[in-house]
């Protein structure tokens, strides 16, 4: 019983922040798109916001191996 809470815990870890990422992902691109529209030397700018948020997933990864290997 404790190995699947510990597996559950790990899951929603990665889940939960996949989930936030992909909706701050979609609010950034829309807007994103928008801007390149008018103004389309933001393309780098555009870029590096869309990536911000993935450092999200990265970190629920992080938490997710700390927490299967019991550290």
């Amino acid at each position: 019983m404790e190995q699947a809470i510990i597996a559950l815990a790990a899951a929603l870890s990665i889940s939960v922040t996949a989930l936030a990422t992909a909706m701050a992902q979609r609010a950034i691109g829309s807007a994103g798109v928008g801007a390149l529209a008018e103004k389309p030397e933001l393309v780098g700018s555009i870029i590096i916001l869309v990536a911000i948020p993935e450092t999200l997933v990265i970190l629920g990864f992080a938490v997710a191996a700390i927490i299967l290997l019991g550290g």
